[in-house]
């Protein structure tokens, strides 16, 4: 599951590594750009430098469609409007990305249960009005 890209329909998979990855993103969290030594980390370490590499970019193309869990392949140069579809299970998997947004949410007992979040009780209410309110009899026409 991708955490970039929200509405993934297919994994594609990398041709410089043959992994799986919904997104360059998560292929870049994977595999990190190697890092410059500095002088209180004289060398990196060996698996960093080992497996750090670029995303390679090709025209062929491999899909993994998520939802019929089958492989295909497209080619980027002849794509049309009906390559926009999963061929095995019709699945549209080319699809405007919903990324996630940055959120506040304040977390609280259900409201009708505890509604003091929603309510302070410290503020004194109206009470419930009646027809036997004379407050404001003089005010009232008829």
């Amino acid at each position: 599951m991708c955490k970039h890209i929200l509405n993934a329909q297919v994994s594609i998979r990398a041709p410089c590594c043959k992994r799986w990855f919904d997104c360059p993103e998560c292929h870049l969290e994977a595999f990190p750009p190697p890092t410059n030594p500095s002088p209180s980390n004289p060398s990196p370490s060996s698996l960093t430098t080992q497996n750090s590499h670029p995303l390679l970019q090709s025209f062929e193309m491999t899909f993994a469609c998520k939802k019929c869990k089958k492989c295909f392949r497209k080619d980027a140069r002849e794509m049309e409007d009906a390559d926009e579809y999963c061929p095995f299970c019709d699945n549209h998997f080319v699809l405007d990305a919903v990324m996630p947004k940055a959120e506040l949410k304040v977390e609280s007992e259900d409201v009708r249960v505890d509604a003091r979040m929603l309510r302070d009780e410290r503020v004194k209410g109206e009470e419930g009005r009646s027809i036997f309110d004379v407050k404001d009899a003089a005010e009232r026409l008829g």
